[in-house]
């Protein structure tokens, strides 16, 4: 048995465009942008070196979220299948393209994430930026309880 997949951080190139297959499946694509970034060898500063287009495909439940959250512009994580298909452009060249069946996508950007209606429980704490605080509910003024021993 083989087995791989794939975890991209990127933006979304354009809106999410939804569908419905002809039994009622609902399904979701959109476009993702991962740009590259290096030192140059010379100068040793830091240089774009490219951005990868990945088309991403998400089924069900999950892909009607997606069409109802993310937004052009929006930064998110993929998780998924990846597979690549060759095809012939318009002016005869030879393309390739990136295709991720996701299992899993959440949006990064702070504002969806407080905005959304299942707030925090919606983006689990594996897949929480570093830079994205646990927020806790601040505790009762019930006077002194056994939290206030511990040492942190």
């Amino acid at each position: 048995m083989a087995f791989a997949k794939l975890m991209i951080i990127g933006n979304l190139g354009r809106d999410p465009e939804m569908r419905y297959t002809p039994s009622g499946r609902p399904v979701t694509e959109f476009s993702v942008a991962v740009s590259h970034r290096g030192r140059d060898q010379q100068s040793g500063e830091w240089v774009d070196q490219g951005t990868d287009w990945y088309r991403v495909t998400i089924w069900g439940d999950r892909g009607e979220r997606a069409a109802e959250q993310l937004r052009k512009g929006m930064r998110v994580f993929v998780e998924g299948r990846f597979r690549t298909r060759e095809y012939e452009a318009r002016d005869g060249a030879k393309r390739t393209a990136l295709e991720i069946t996701a299992d899993n996508v959440m949006s990064l950007d702070r504002s969806a994430r407080d905005e959304g209606e299942g707030g925090e429980a919606a983006f689990p704490a594996e897949a929480r930026p570093a830079s994205s605080p646990v927020r806790r509910p601040a505790p009762a003024d019930d006077g002194p309880s056994d939290l206030d021993d511990l040492p942190f």
